[in-house]
């Protein structure tokens, strides 16, 4: 287990292009994208933090923290926010609610890689493409996002982290590596995920 590090699903709120329901909710193979992330990092860290803006609908997941963003329409930055502010611990790592097929080893080693260095917040790189919806954060950098978050009107988390000190973790862009990152957007992207995995 690492112990100092909080797992955080963000789960967000209705999707319009789902119908009002939540990506994190969606259903293939009989588990929810919500249960499928946790299945494969509810073993790694201390805790399980879920960040949404329905908190009604996640009862089911025992052992979860429920928590939602206190600043509101403010996206996925507003999140990491909430999360940092409900952990315990001295980081968080942060996934998007809609990747279904994250990798436990590809999690561990990305851990252990923060940890070993001074960075605040550590992002998966492979090739040109990187995903700061699969990173950790210390959560030092609590008083510096809630300032960021107030003041700013373009709250992304891209801009955020540019100001940070901020490191890559290096994958090989692999088809393991591509697999690893898939994430639903679009009512399609769901389709083709039951489809290529028989769900």
């Amino acid at each position: 287990m690492i112990s100092s590090i909080s797992g955080v699903i963000l789960a967000g709120g209705a999707s319009r292009r789902f119908g009002g329901i939540q990506k994190a909710k969606l259903l293939a193979g009989g588990t929810t994208i919500i249960s499928r992330i946790i299945s494969a990092i509810g073993e790694l860290f201390p805790e399980i933090i879920i960040v949404t803006n329905t908190p009604g609908g996640f009862e089911d997941l025992q052992g979860c923290i429920v928590t939602r963003d206190h600043f509101l329409n403010a996206g996925p930055l507003a999140g990491i926010h909430a999360a940092i502010r409900a952990s315990s611990c001295s980081a968080v790592f942060v996934f998007a609610g809609d990747m279904p097929l994250i990798d436990r080893d590809i999690v561990k080693r990305q851990a252990e890689a923060f940890f070993e260095s001074d960075y605040e917040i550590l992002i998966p790189r492979r090739g040109d493409l990187t995903e700061p919806l699969h990173s950790v954060f210390r959560v030092s950098i609590l008083h510096d996002l809630e300032k960021y978050l107030t003041e700013k009107h373009d709250r992304s988390v891209r801009d955020f982290i540019a100001g940070r000190h901020t490191g890559f973790f290096e994958l090989e862009d692999t088809p393991a590596t591509k697999r690893a990152f898939t994430n639903i957007n679009s009512p399609s992207d769901f389709r083709k995920f039951r489809t290529d995995y028989y769900l």
